[in-house]
């Protein structure tokens, strides 16, 4: 007479367990002393197969060196890539950011919550596959520039997520992308790849509107080395020299130091 009630007992048991280990995963709490997994385990992944498919429908492959462009204003993040026997870079995605911290004009010290603006270079010691983001990559702040005029921060990223505290936010969804693309460039033998963040998109209309603000002049600097890729089609190689950017040429005064990405000796737990 117990085979009925012991049935239905087991057959409850089995039902909580189907509910409740899919939750304990979520929140990495795992019953019966059982070992708790680990970020990698729980974190979402994503098909590159529709990536890889798109890059090949432009011309373009994964691997590819690759130029990123950020503007604070219009919220958004463009990924050039050089196809092979190309000369100039095209644009392949532009992609909504999802959040930034602080206002337009360049971060100054830590805990201004300011998203940084000027040129940086991204090395693969800069790459945090692990990051509590989903991916991140350091832009490397403080640079060359930014040490110059004693501006201090640190780990300052383009992220997954949406949530900011001096980094570029662009959800798990898009940093996936991103990141693949950043990788796989440095992977095929890129050394470092450039990023460079601007306030808004630095046409002379836009930088003109802008003449009041206190960081006119800064801006000003930074639409040099905007104008050069508008010409040529290449990110310009940028260095810090007297308090200013400076490209090309100039960067082989006995002042002036080149914007590099860290060596991999230099590498550090991104968040």
């Amino acid at each position: 007479m117990w085979r009925r009630p012991a049935i239905l007992l087991v057959a409850a048991v089995a039902a909580i367990t189907v509910v409740l280990l899919p939750l304990a995963a979520v929140l990495h709490v795992w019953p019966f002393g059982a070992q708790k997994m680990s970020q990698s385990q729980v974190r979402r992944t994503y098909d590159r197969g529709p990536l890889v498919a798109a890059l090949d429908a432009g011309g373009f492959r994964l691997g590819d060196p690759a130029y990123v462009r950020i503007f604070k204003q219009e919220r958004r993040l463009e990924v050039w890539l050089k196809p092979r026997n190309e000369t100039r870079y095209r644009l392949f995605r532009a992609y909504e950011i999802c959040n930034y911290s602080g206002d337009l004009g360049p971060k100054l010290q830590e805990g201004d919550h300011q998203a940084p603006e000027g040129f940086y270079a991204v090395s693969k010691a800069q790459l945090n596959p692990n990051s509590r983001h989903h991916l991140a990559f350091n832009l490397g702040f403080p640079n060359a520039y930014d040490r110059a005029l004693e501006r201090t921060g640190s780990f300052l990223m383009v992220h997954g997520g949406c949530s900011s505290a001096g980094c570029y936010a662009v959800t798990d969804e898009k940093v996936d992308e991103i990141y693949a693309m950043v990788e796989a460039a440095l992977a095929a033998g890129q050394k470092e790849v450039p990023v460079h963040a601007f306030p808004f998109d630095m046409t002379g209309q836009a930088l003109e509107a802008h003449r009041g603000s206190r960081w006119y002049g800064f801006w000003r600097n930074l639409s040099a080395g905007y104008a050069l890729f508008a010409d040529t089609g290449v990110p310009p190689a940028a260095g810090a020299c007297d308090g200013r950017y400076v490209f090309g040429d100039d960067l082989s005064l006995p002042a002036c130091t080149p914007i590099r990405g860290w060596p991999e000796a230099d590498r550090h737990t991104a968040s």
